[in-house]
């Protein structure tokens, strides 16, 4: 019981931590810059959207991108990424314009090399967006992302879409995703051009061509939205990541099955296929979201006012935290008390990830390793 209360004693210390200074992740204030009144010239955007079998999906999204409210030169090109369903079909009759991509080279990631033909095949001026082919926009989305990032000199905008939460096990699990995400790459420290962190959200990645020389640099990279921001803030250019509901994705996760395989196939990756770092995570993990919710019953069944209260602490701490994303998504408040729950089931997806790379099925994706 001694060690319980000591461990819930050192959870509702980091917890307070995490609420105070940890760059307030668990906040959604980080919105859109405020715009100017538009330049004179609006500056031309090319749209990279990479489709890998997305002829179904595709009829839901392309045509809220084509049909952007954009005072300047917007032109969507799909990646059409071998697929074989007929996605460059679809995309053609939907009005965009299709690069057929070619079989992957050795050394690249998928989606990384449908971005890397994309810009190869259009050669782009002023700004490209890449973006995902299950992502929807309201109409005025683009114009808010360029006059944005010019009026705050941003070489690079992204906006974290909204995700889609209908079904049971997206409401239970979807917002932590983003939850989590923000944990690790608080969205105020990205903004802040002399902080390191740095990050983007790949359904929504706008960039000044002048800042985007090569994708060479992270051909082999899994997350890879990530690992463009990183390289667009390494390279002295200022950046922003934040929230929105104007842009949404609409790929349905009706499945416990279909969510874990979409977290397990990159949660080993951004641990560098480290099993120290997994080992560190998992411990991490259960020290701030199971030990308080444990001390707390425990304390409370053994009557042990020490542990009781320890937990109690940092459970109320932690569920606080979770309010304004599950507010963000609509959903009742008091499913924060469920984020211990929540939290191992992301590290169990997380082990299960590790598994699945040391069975070399490391980054699985549409019947492609990769």
């Amino acid at each position: 019981m001694l060690a319980l209360t000591v461990a819930g004693v050192v959870a509702a210390i980091t917890w307070a931590y995490l609420l105070a200074a940890h760059g307030g992740y668990w906040l959604t204030t980080q919105r859109l810059p405020g715009a100017g009144n538009g330049p004179r010239h609006w500056p031309d955007v090319t749209a990279i959207v990479p489709a890998r079998d997305e002829a179904a999906i595709l009829p839901r999204t392309l045509p809220t991108l084509l049909a952007q409210d954009y005072p300047g030169r917007l032109t969507v090109y799909v990646v059409d990424d071998c697929s074989t369903d007929g996605t460059a079909d679809v995309a053609t009759r939907l009005g965009a314009q299709v690069v057929n991509g070619k079989p992957r080279e050795p050394g690249w990631a998928g989606k990384v090399w449908a971005m890397r033909q994309g810009l190869e095949a259009t050669q782009p001026s002023g700004y490209v967006l890449f973006t995902d082919a299950d992502i929807a926009w309201d109409k005025g989305a683009l114009k808010d992302l360029v006059d944005s990032a010019r009026t705050d000199d941003r070489a690079m905008v992204s906006q974290m879409a909204l995700l889609r939460s209908q079904s049971q096990w997206e409401r239970f699990l979807v917002p932590a995703f983003v939850y989590f995400f923000a944990q690790l790459y608080p969205f105020r420290r990205v903004n802040a051009p002399r902080s390191k962190t740095a990050a983007a959200a790949g359904g929504c990645m706008l960039i000044r061509r002048d800042a985007l020389t090569s994708l060479e640099p992270i051909k082999n990279a899994l997350i890879d939205d990530v690992a463009l921001g990183q390289l667009v803030k390494n390279n002295q250019r200022r950046t922003w990541l934040g929230l929105t509901t104007a842009i949404r994705s609409v790929r349905p996760y009706d499945t416990l099955d279909s969510l874990w395989r979409m977290v397990a196939r990159s949660a080993y990756t951004q641990l560098r296929y480290s099993p120290l770092m997994l080992l560190g995570t998992v411990l991490g993990l259960v020290l701030i979201y199971l030990v308080p919710p444990a001390a707390t019953i425990t304390g409370l069944a053994a009557g042990d006012p020490a542990a009781l209260t320890a937990g109690a602490l940092g459970w109320a701490l932690m569920s606080v935290s979770f309010v304004p994303m599950l507010r963000l998504y609509r959903l009742s408040t008091l499913r924060a008390v469920t984020l211990p729950a929540i939290a191992l089931v992301y590290t169990a997806m997380t082990i299960d990830s590790a598994r699945r790379y040391y069975a070399g099925r490391g980054g699985e994706w549409k019947g492609r390793t990769g």
